[in-house]
């Protein structure tokens, strides 16, 4: 199998939503509405098998140096093969090649951050633009996921 990582297309916006609510369904990830995947296109990369996209990633720039990377899901059949991991990394190298410094998220699964190089960090710590859509979360405002940081540059 290729783990080819690609930019996302509009033809890919439906695979992503339905992996993204699945995962969200069983209360690992917070859902995204189809309208928000398809007006945020340009920040998702993807991962098919054919015709099926099995991974999905976002990177959203927030402001000049701070990005978030969000809505990462692999369908369970690719669990712990690495498509996680290749994911996360072209965030990170897209997050560089625009200069971008400081990259965090938001997850309900610390540990496959901190394995990629990112640190815990107070959800205090980041800027209160980040907070921009947390008020049409389910959870707000007692959020229950952990925050995490990479700096370019300074994987830990």
């Amino acid at each position: 199998m290729a783990n080819k990582v690609e930019k996302a297309t509009i033809r890919d916006a439906t695979q992503i939503h339905r992996l993204i609510n699945h995962f969200a369904d069983k209360g690992e990830m917070l859902p995204r509405p189809l309208s928000e995947i398809y007006e945020n296109i340009r920040d998702y990369f993807v991962i098919r098998q054919g015709e099926q996209v099995i991974a999905c990633a976002a990177l959203h720039v927030n402001w000049e140096d701070l990005a978030e990377i969000k809505s990462l899901a692999v369908s369970e059949e690719y669990h712990k093969h690495g498509i996680g991991d290749l994911m996360v990394d072209a965030c990170l190298e897209e997050a560089g090649e625009l200069g971008i410094a400081t990259i965090f998220c938001l997850t309900y699964t610390p540990d496959f951050f901190v394995k990629c190089g990112f640190i815990q960090a107070e959800k205090t710590e980041l800027p209160h633009k980040v907070w921009g859509e947390c008020y049409r979360c389910p959870k707000f405002p007692n959020c229950d996921e952990s925050a995490l940081i990479y700096k370019i540059g300074k994987k830990v």
